[in-house]
């Protein structure tokens, strides 16, 4: 009896998908609380993550009795520090003491990446000019140990000057980099992001960073992640509203085109002052969208999987071979394939790539080349193709940077699942929900993007969820 054997080819192939208008639901990324030590009559700015707690600036009153204004009769900022109880309330603020406290401002400021030395924002000049109305003071960065609750041992940042405002420090994690706010001539606009740089113990003559991220408005509060990102704010045009939080990263040496921060951290107000932790999963900025300047914290809401499964691209594809052939290669066969969707072909094997699921009847038919005698339907085969259970992410691997691309889950094949939820995770911070949505990556690299589809409640209340990855390369624009 003469039989043959199915054996799947294995193919990877991507779907390439053209332009569209498709437009998948933006789910906010961030979910924002007004942080509860913030005072319903004064202002809270600078935020600082420590292990303990956190610290900030305010122009609260010292007490209820004691109060104090600047030279210029402008309130005074002091750094203050709230002690977490948990991860959403915080003690009662102290302040921390320094010679400069209730005399002069205190903060923004940032620590070493040791914890131990403080970099702080305070006025210049401390003599008796000062006292002269006509007189305009300036802010410098200062450094200081940090002992207890007291600000210790206090020097100067080598670049200060009477002339104008250096401001806002940020030092970067490995402590080699210190990025500040300056007005110094030959800026790009009202004030500018700098960095100066620790050699042998010495900061170098600060640098301005340059017109891509500094722009003809002004530019400040920055704050260096570990990451390498840097945040900064900036009142330039195309944003939600006044100050807004933007961000960019170093490529090759050049710093990418700033990104906003996306709603609700920025807003119409003045959102500024952000920080975030390790992961950038949590942390604070500062926005006068209630009056008052308050400080408000983030968590993110993006769902990004630890256990994602990689896609396997359906395969329907399959070599169809008549194991008998060599068995009697010595007379001249002619073996005849019908499909079984309308299609035939020829040969003792044969491959072929069905156009999908379906239930197909294979029929062989042998021909003897030497009698003319035909077997008609010497096997007789019924192949049932399915897809693999699993969400489908369609589209192309590989993009151009700037260029739309469409992501489809329409070939997701999850049976006896009613589909409450597709939500992609795009591997670069950002997410959209629906089974087609647009994207578009402004920036070249690869990216492993998660589908994550979730059903609708079943019995009980309970839920099933899948999860498949895939990468795509993006290219840069030719």
């Amino acid at each position: 009896m003469m039989f043959f054997n199915i054996k799947h080819i294995i193919s990877i192939t991507g779907m390439i998908l053209g332009l569209s208008s498709l437009q998948g639901q933006q789910p906010s990324v961030y979910r924002i609380t007004r942080m509860s030590f913030n005072d319903p009559v004064y202002s809270e700015i600078a935020p600082v993550i420590v292990n303990d707690g956190i610290l900030f600036c305010s122009d609260r009153r010292f007490s209820a009795v004691k109060d104090r204004k600047s030279f210029e009769g402008k309130r005074i900022y002091n750094i203050y520090k709230a002690g977490r109880k948990d991860t959403s309330d915080y003690s009662r603020p102290v302040m921390l003491k320094s010679e400069r406290s209730e005399l002069f401002n205190s903060g923004p400021l940032c620590f070493s990446p040791d914890g131990k030395t403080v970099f702080f924002t305070s006025e210049v000049e401390t003599g008796r000019i000062i006292r002269k109305r006509s007189y305009k003071n300036h802010s410098g960065i200062f450094i200081a140990e940090l002992s207890g609750n007291e600000l210790i041992s206090m020097t100067s940042f080598l670049y200060n000057s009477t002339d104008y405002n250096v401001a806002q420090p940020s030092v970067s994690s490995d402590g080699r980099y210190l990025y500040f706010a300056s007005d110094m001539p030959g800026g790009e606009g009202g004030s500018d992001i700098y960095v100066s740089e620790l050699i042998n113990g010495v900061w170098s003559k600060p640098r301005n960073i340059g017109p891509v991220v500094n722009s003809a408005g002004t530019e400040n509060f920055p704050f260096i992640h570990p990451s390498g990102r840097l945040y900064f704010s900036s009142d330039r045009a195309g944003g939600f509203g006044r100050l807004d939080v933007y961000y960019t990263s170093l490529s090759a040496g050049k710093w990418d085109d700033p990104l906003l921060v996306p709603e609700p951290v920025n807003s119409p107000a003045d959102d500024f002052a952000f920080i975030a932790d390790q992961d950038l999963q949590t942390g604070f900025f500062a926005s006068d969208r209630r009056t008052n300047d308050d400080i408000y914290r983030f968590a993110s809401t993006i769902i990004r999987k630890a256990a994602c499964d990689t896609l396997i691209e359906n395969n329907y594809c399959y070599e169809l071979a008549e194991e008998n052939a060599l068995k009697y290669d010595t007379i001249p066969f002619r073996y005849e394939w019908n499909f079984g969707d309308g299609n035939k072909g020829t040969g003792s094997s044969v491959v072929y790539c069905y156009p999908g699921p379906g239930t197909y009847v294979i029929r062989l038919d042998v021909v003897n080349l030497i009698t003319g005698e035909v077997k008609y339907d010497e096997k007789i085969y019924n192949l049932e193709i399915t897809d693999i259970e699993q969400p489908y992410i369609s589209v192309a691997d590989t993009v151009n940077a700037g260029r739309n691309v469409i992501f489809s889950a329409e070939n997701t094949y999850l049976p006896g699942w009613k589909i409450g939820r597709y939500y992609w995770n795009f591997g670069d911070e950002t997410v959209a929900t629906g089974e087609k949505v647009n994207k578009t990556f402004l920036k070249p690299g690869t990216y492993n993007v998660q589908l994550i589809v979730t059903s609708e409640p079943e019995s009980k209340g309970l839920t099933r969820e899948a999860c498949v990855c895939r990468d795509i390369v993006i290219v840069p624009w030719p």
